[in-house]
This record gives structure tokens, C-alpha cells and sequence, in this order.
């Protein structure tokens, strides 16, 4: 099996832009570089195996069910044949896949959450790419993919979702609606110091994107939902 100096992570990197290359709703290679630098520097604050975390980082999204389907999801087809084509140790592709199965907010709301510390820190990277300046355009580009509005003041955020099935098949008709039903949540979920440094950041961005859009479109019930994140940063 290859050692940790031998894994060729460029090539890996091909391999997964190859994959993801078609995408348009915001999980694209760009998406998969973006969580990798916020990886490196929660790897690094938090004293965490920077292999494991490449690794999985790298393969986080190239078996997601909104690109290739639940079976991909399931068995994470395309993430076992990258380990296995470069010849990753078991033990570290075991590793790898367990943080990758774990990846998610639908699977935060079943109750899977990662148990290494190396599998937090890949899943607070990739949240935080949902949020901030960056969350705001990926949101929109899903959106567009998905032919929804950015804004429908008549539909109101959900108050609570109760598991991942409802969060799947949840009406997103408007860009702004998902904030309420997800983004703005999840600063509270991050689960390592440097990610929830990050996520509070990057909370505080959205807030004011949003505060400053009610405005212009005098939206005070919309205004209302959004002092209750106001009132916890």
C-alpha cells in the first residue's frame, strides 16, 4: 500500500475536478479548493493529521447525492475507487471514508456528527464555505440552477425541520428563504474553536447582507426573523 509521502495528491485533485467538473450549484472544484485552504488552517490551529483531512477534504462531495445520485451516497462509489486507484493504506482510507460518510447538514439533522477530530474539522470547513460573502453567491448560483427566485417575501422560513427527508424534499422556492432554513443556523453547529471563530465571522456577513436587503425592500416580518440572529452575534 502507498505511504503517506507516495499519495499523489495532485493527481487525486485531477481526478476529482474530472468529477465535479459539469457542476453548477455550487459544489465545483472551486468549492472542493475553498474548503481545502479553510481545512489546512483548522488542521494546522488545531494540531490535526493534515493527510486525513486532504484526503477527505479532497473526496468530500464527489459521491453527493444532489450531483450523482443516493446510491452514490450510499456507498460512496467514486470515493472508493480514488483510494483505491492510488492505492491508499486501509487504514487511512478507512479513515478517509468514515469522515466522508459523516459529511453534511442533512446528516447533522440525523444525528451524525464526526468522531475525529480530523472529520470536524472537514465538516466545519465545508459549512463555512456555505456562509459568508461566499455562501451568499453559491446560494444564488443553486438557485439559478434550480430556476428559483432570489426573494418571495410571501413565503416564510420553516421554524423547524424535523429530519433529513423533510429537510431533502423542503420547499427552497427563494434564495433568502435558505438562509432562514439553514445558513443562519449553522455557526451553532460548528464543533471545532477554529471553525466556530470562522462560522461567527462569517454569520455577521450574511446578517448584514440581509439586514441591508429588507430594507431596500421594506421588509419588516423578514426583518423580524432575522433580530433573532442579530440578538445572538
Amino acid at each position: 500500500m502507498t505511504s503517506k509521502s507516495m499519495i499523489d495528491i495532485s493527481a487525486i485533485h485531477k481526478d476529482v475536478k474530472e468529477l465535479l467538473g459539469k457542476d453548477k450549484s455550487g459544489h465545483d472544484i472551486d468549492h472542493v479548493d475553498r474548503v481545502l485552504k479553510l481545512a489546512m488552517m483548522f488542521a494546522e490551529n488545531e494540531r490535526a493529521d493534515k493527510e486525513i483531512v486532504t484526503l477527505a477534504t479532497l473526496l468530500h462531495d464527489v459521491d453527493d447525492y444532489k450531483i450523482f445520485g443516493e446510491e452514490h451516497a450510499k456507498k460512496l462509489l467514486n470515493a472508493n475507487t480514488i483510494l483505491d486507484k492510488y492505492n491508499v493504506a486501509d487504514k487511512t482510507k478507512s479513515k478517509v471514508l468514515n469522515i466522508v460518510r459523516s459529511m453534511g447538514y442533512n446528516k447533522y439533522i440525523e444525528g451524525v456528527r464526526p468522531g475525529t477530530l480530523e472529520g470536524m474539522i472537514v465538516s466545519d470547513a465545508d459549512m463555512c464555505d456555505a456562509i459568508g460573502s461566499i455562501g451568499i453567491l453559491r446560494t444564488h448560483a443553486y438557485a439559478l440552477s434550480k430556476g428559483n427566485v432570489f426573494f418571495d417575501k410571501d413565503i416564510r422560513p420553516e421554524t423547524e425541520l424535523v429530519d433529513a427527508t423533510e429537510y431533502k424534499t423542503s420547499r427552497k422556492s427563494h434564495s433568502v428563504q435558505h438562509f432562514f432554513d439553514k445558513l443562519l443556523r449553522i455557526p451553532a453547529i460548528l464543533m471545532t474553536d477554529s471553525g466556530r471563530r470562522e462560522g461567527e465571522k462569517r454569520k455577521m456577513i450574511m446578517v448584514s447582507f440581509l439586514r441591508e436587503l429588507f430594507q431596500e425592500e421594506d421588509s419588516q416580518e423578514w426583518q423580524k426573523y432575522l433580530n433573532v440572529y442579530e440578538d445572538k452575534s
